[in-house]
């Protein structure tokens, strides 16, 4: 390498601290004259030399930031040398050294996975500094771009997964309108610790289900995508009412991580006829029946505690005359729990009804309706709702 000289070598350009290099080279002489360049160019720089691709892989460490490998040496020849490095350290980076007849080794060597190639004969100081640093450089953009990509893929396949989670209704009765609304807490989730479900079972019965797991993480959902399917199963199993909840409970006890966990529930069987429905509350906000004479609450009578809360307590039943035109609107309290005004007040129940009453009386129904609901309840709180939300419109005619 005697025609390699020094034309004013550069420091180290974008490399922090004190770089460490591994320089590959059975040549001694070629390796002094590397030194010498290098040490020109950045007095503090690092500098492990290996005469064989077996010392060079015995030499790999975690802070060397950059093997300078040729690509001639006594235990490897052409790319294999290369081959290994990378396997062994495959986040650091790799610039190969070829003669001036093997310069086409190069290239195939950076499409193999270097991040640059040099010619012996053609190095001084300025560029072998400069190659180093954009190679160190190359490696951390090409690991960024690496991580970008599988983050982009993990979250991906983490939309797919939760949206596979959420429910599809079973529901065959062509004179209901079904409406639902779904967004959780958590920054870029698809679910968060409420749920819903609705379904329709061979009897003509369709039942529907709300919940609010208590905590907004990743857990929270879990368990409430596990209290859902257990609650669909149930139904599809015949159980209702009382019973039904008993083993929902059982459910909560035995999947949750901590005592204090605990879920409100708000469930409701609309009959065959579509007339009445039974209504069972553990610890939920009240529905809005929504009928000819405008817009009520449901009774706050009978109810009874949270799941998860009291064992073997009770959950009475409300029966509740539908009529033929109606609407039942459940929700989780992520709806009512928006701030309204400077007072730091909450929406809460009163203030639903108020706004449920203004968009109901005003023609809106379906979509536009709970659609209306939510971006008021946001107008009010003057942002998003932080609270994991979820919204049921079940209607019949004009309700």
């Amino acid at each position: 390498m005697t025609a390699m000289h020094s034309r004013g070598a550069e420091r180290l350009l974008g490399v922090a601290g004190s770089p460490h290099l591994l320089l590959v080279e059975d040549d001694p002489g070629d390796a002094f004259l590397f030194e010498e360049l290098l040490s020109e160019a950045q007095p503090d720089v690092r500098i492990t030399v290996a005469t064989t691709l077996a010392e060079a892989l015995d030499a790999l460490r975690p802070e060397i930031q950059c093997v300078i490998v040729d690509l001639a040496l006594p235990d490897a020849q052409g790319l294999d040398a290369l081959r290994q490095v990378r396997s062994h350290a495959p986040n650091t980076a790799v610039l190969v050294l070829t003669g001036l007849a093997d310069a086409h080794v190069g290239v195939e060597a950076v499409a193999a996975g270097a991040q640059d190639y040099l010619v012996k004969q053609d190095v001084d100081g300025a560029l072998l500094t400069r190659a180093i640093s954009y190679a160190i450089e190359r490696k951390r953009a090409d690991e960024s771009e690496r991580q970008l990509v599988e983050a982009r893929a993990l979250s991906r396949e983490n939309a797919r997964l939760e949206r596979g989670l959420l429910p599809v209704p079973i529901l065959n009765d062509t004179t209901l309108r079904h409406h639902t609304r779904y967004r959780p807490g958590r920054y870029r989730a698809l679910l968060g610790g409420d749920f819903h479900d609705t379904v329709e079972t061979a009897d003509g019965s369709v039942h529907v289900v709300i919940g609010d797991v208590s905590g907004h993480g990743a857990d929270e959902a879990s368990l409430g995508v596990r209290l859902r399917m257990a609650w669909r199963t149930l139904v599809l199993a015949g159980h209702t009412g009382e019973r039904l909840l008993d083993t929902l409970d059982a459910v909560l006890r035995h999947e949750r991580w901590a005592e204090e966990i605990f879920t409100t529930v708000c469930m409701m069987t609309i009959a065959p006829d579509r007339r009445t429905a039974r209504l069972h509350r553990a610890g939920h906000p009240r529905p809005l029946f929504f009928g000819p004479d405008g817009v009520v609450a449901v009774p706050d009578e009978p109810r009874g505690p949270a799941l998860g809360l009291i064992p073997a307590v009770r959950w009475p039943s409300l029966d509740i005359e539908l009529g033929d035109s109606w609407g039942l609107l459940l929700y989780t309290d992520g709806l009512i729990e928006g701030h309204v005004g400077d007072d730091g007040d909450y929406l809460d129940l009163s203030g639903l009804m108020e706004l449920a009453t203004a968009a109901h009386g005003a023609g809106q129904r379906g979509d536009v309706l709970v659609d209306g609901l939510i971006a008021e309840a946001e107008r009010l709180n003057g942002d998003v709702l932080a609270d994991d939300l979820a919204v049921l419109l079940l209607s019949r005619g004009d309700g």
